[in-house]
């Protein structure tokens, strides 16, 4: 499963087919929103997190090479990147950035940076 940080990491616990909008989302160190979009793409899977009002409303896209461990029954995804990593991520912007392959490999490269 695993494709750099836009697979899956075996250890995430993730099912195939499973869909993750509506998850609560959790940083390392706290709760940052939930899952307002997700792709299963193959080799290319993405979520789309709302952060709500504690990063003003902004949306981020987080790879799912990011994602440690999924609490299916509690539905909430974890992520391994601290609040200050996704608020200091690539600004995210639907109209333009869905789809645009130079803004996912900004991203790609911004999460690749850390190890989880």
């Amino acid at each position: 499963m695993e494709n750099g940080v836009w697979g899956y990491q075996e250890s995430s616990g993730y099912q195939t087919g499973t869909d993750l909008t509506g998850y609560r989302v959790e940083a390392s160190d706290g709760h940052i929103g939930k899952v307002d979009e997700h792709s299963q793409e193959a080799g290319a899977g993405y979520l789309i997190v709302d952060t709500g009002p504690w990063i003003f409303g902004k949306q981020v896209m987080l790879p799912v090479g990011t994602i440690t461990r999924i609490d299916t029954p509690n539905r909430t995804v974890h992520v391994g990147r601290t609040k200050d990593e996704i608020k200091g991520s690539p600004e995210f912007d639907r109209t333009t950035h869905m789809g645009d392959v130079e803004y996912q490999q900004l991203v790609g490269g911004y999460y690749g940076m850390w190890p989880i």
